[in-house]
């Protein structure tokens, strides 16, 4: 058995030990004091992989409980930019890192094995489902799913962390519950003001126009943009921006939102000089939609996040305040409309979303007075509450017994979120974007 670097300082020391079966088992061994208490992990099955490494289901042999395991290769002369993040991040609606460990393979080779909580299913696997069934998502699932979307978006942001890569495949989804969580933060980067990004990120159909057009200063907003075609692609069930190669997927999206001026390209991209586009005619996003039978909410916000101007997305914190959401929030949606599911608890909110939602003066939106009614009072006050919206409110009746709507939601809706406010102290530091 070979000892290998722990993946953090402090961390427990890990090893890999291969088992006879060929199943891989990692050996995880305190190093605090003389404690020999481990953890043995038992890959099963290859769930996922790629030019990243692969990702395992796996099971804790001690407990049963069922991980997803991402290994990569790791150069030991850096670190891993990945697991900087996800060390960074907690929120209810992000894939948690549980622990880490690193591994040699026959070569020599150092590989890093990110332990994360597994959730079998993806958005993208239900839009598939949806699809060769000739069916679209039902609009309150797109609305369940989108606002968590939304607030896992807000959250990175708000640290100057870009995911970079947002696209149905990296949305995990829990299919009996409906809870949402952002995933795979390989491509992820805490951008930093004036300096350089690679252009060439983000998988092609969700890449915002600044990267096709080779920006290499750009913001979270990429993202914003990627938000945008995801919820088109749920309402239409087949991807907005279908490109063909980099040139492809530039006039995919001018076919429909017209040849950008000449201010919209330079808010891409300040060093475009002298580009030459056809002339084209933007398509009104009524007509983009024009077989569906959505509300004229549900096209606004894809017409608000689906800008060329960064600047004139609608930034995710805000979004969640539109009114393609607010069926929400009303006092009826702690079950899901036409089925017995309750609906996932959306007002778990973070001490560091109650601050935005109080620098935002959001917090009468976003919390409704039934939901109001059972909070904490300090939690209000930290968002900016107005108290007077909930004179004459009543407790709802079946209150108790809703996860999303009810006491028992409500009780425990704030929950801080342990290690993120150093992150953000950094992203302040550096000069990101907030």
């Amino acid at each position: 058995m070979s000892t290998v670097p722990p993946a953090e300082q402090g961390a427990p020391t890990m090893t890999l030990v291969p088992t006879n079966a060929g199943a891989a088992v990692a050996a995880e061994q305190n190093a605090k004091k003389s404690s020999r208490q481990s953890l043995s992990y038992s890959a099963e099955r290859i769930v996922g992989n790629g030019s990243f490494g692969v990702v395992y289901q796996a099971t804790v042999i001690e407990t049963n409980e069922v991980v997803a395991i991402k290994k990569v290769l790791q150069d030991r002369r850096y670190k891993n930019r990945e697991f900087d993040i996800m060390s960074m991040l907690k929120h209810p609606n992000v894939v948690t890192l549980k622990h880490s460990f690193y591994s040699p393979n026959e070569k020599g080779d150092v590989f890093l094995n990110l332990v994360m909580e597994y959730i079998p299913e993806t958005v993208y696997r239900t839009l598939r489902t949806h699809t060769k069934a000739r069916r679209v998502v039902p609009l309150i699932y797109t609305k369940c799913y989108m606002y968590q979307i939304c607030r896992s978006l807000a959250y990175i942001h708000s640290l100057g962390i870009c995911h970079r890569d947002i696209k149905p495949q990296n949305l995990l989804l829990n299919s009996r519950t409906h809870e949402v969580k952002l995933c795979d933060f390989g491509s992820a980067k805490l951008l930093v003001k004036d300096q350089e990004n690679v252009s060439y990120i983000c998988s092609r159909y969700y890449r915002a126009p600044e990267l096709v057009f080779e920006a290499v200063h750009y913001t979270t907003m990429i993202d914003i943009w990627s938000l945008g075609c995801v919820l088109a692609e749920l309402l239409l069930g087949h991807p907005l921006f279908p490109g063909e190669a980099g040139e492809g997927q530039r006039y995919e999206i001018m076919n429909t939102m017209g040849t950008p001026t000449r201010e919209e390209l330079q808010a891409m991209n300040a060093q475009i000089v002298n580009v030459r586009l056809p002339s084209i005619t933007p398509q009104p996003w009524a007509k983009v939609f024009r077989n569906h039978a959505f509300p004229e909410e549900a096209i606004d916000l894809v017409s608000c996040l689906l800008r060329y101007d960064p600047n004139k997305r609608l930034p995710a914190f805000e979004a969640l305040a539109h009114r393609f959401f607010d069926e929400l929030r009303d006092p009826e949606a702690a079950s899901i409309p036409g089925t017995n599911k309750p609906a996932p608890n959306i007002h778990n909110w973070t001490n560091e979303e109650l601050t935005m939602m109080a620098q935002r003066k959001l917090a009468n939106k976003l919390i409704p007075p039934h939901i109001a009614k059972h909070l904490p009072e300090a939690a209000l006050r930290r968002a900016g509450y107005d108290f007077s919206a909930l004179e004459g409110v009543a407790s709802p009746a079946a209150a108790a017994a809703s996860p999303a709507g009810g006491a028992a939601g409500a009780a425990q809706a704030v929950s801080p979120a342990s290690g993120v406010n150093d992150a953000a102290k950094v992203a302040v530091a550096t000069g990101a974007p907030m």
